[in-house]
């Protein structure tokens, strides 16, 4: 099956060690095999161009993937609800080898002199989304009481108060300017 994220490896295995530069760009999910997330989750889209840019670099056993992997990312503001958009940038350093021994669980396969990139780009992308964006730093969210942005707009809300709270509102403490120190 042909795939965008496929990289003839033959020549590197057998010329251990040299190495080789992968520039690529391909779609985050050509096959379709990741269904859509929730309206309210982190997502990528499947036609999102993903860049990847690696340092192919064989050794005995195996070869090192070393680089940048980089794609567009979709969500929902934690704070207003308005959508946000983003680009993940994840550095890698992966192994590939061409049988799984000790130690090598989550090392890549190298099958039939090529490495597939696809699986190492959708693990990079998906463990670096961010589970609760923000459109800006300074959101100041949704109103809890009428509903209104509180970025567009302003309101006099007050919540409710608890009666059995309320004599605290009334406290106040008045700071007395004093020149001696209160260190112990």
């Amino acid at each position: 099956m042909y795939s965008s994220y496929l990289v003839p490896v033959a020549q590197l295995l057998r010329d251990v060690p040299s190495g080789i530069d992968v520039r690529l760009e391909a779609p985050f999910d050509e096959t379709h095999e990741f269904p859509p997330r929730g309206k309210a989750e982190t997502d990528v889209f499947a036609e999102a161009t993903v860049k990847v840019a690696l340092r192919l670099e064989s050794y005995r056993g195996g070869l090192n993937a070393r680089g940048t992997i980089e794609a567009p990312w979709h969500g929902v503001c934690r704070r207003c609800s308005n959508p946000v958009l983003g680009v993940s940038i994840v550095a890698v350093n992966e192994r590939f080898v061409d049988e799984r021994g000790p130690g090598d669980d989550d090392a890549y396969l190298v099958e039939d002199d090529f490495v597939d990139l696809a699986p190492l780009a959708h693990d990079a992308i998906f463990l670096d989304l961010p589970l609760a964006p923000l459109c800006r730093e300074d959101c100041q969210g949704l109103c809890p009481h009428c509903g209104i942005d509180r970025n567009e707009e302003s309101c006099d809300c007050r919540g409710a108060v608890d009666l059995r709270w309320a004599t605290l509102d009334e406290l106040r403490f008045i700071d007395v300017p004093s020149d001696e120190s209160k260190e112990v």
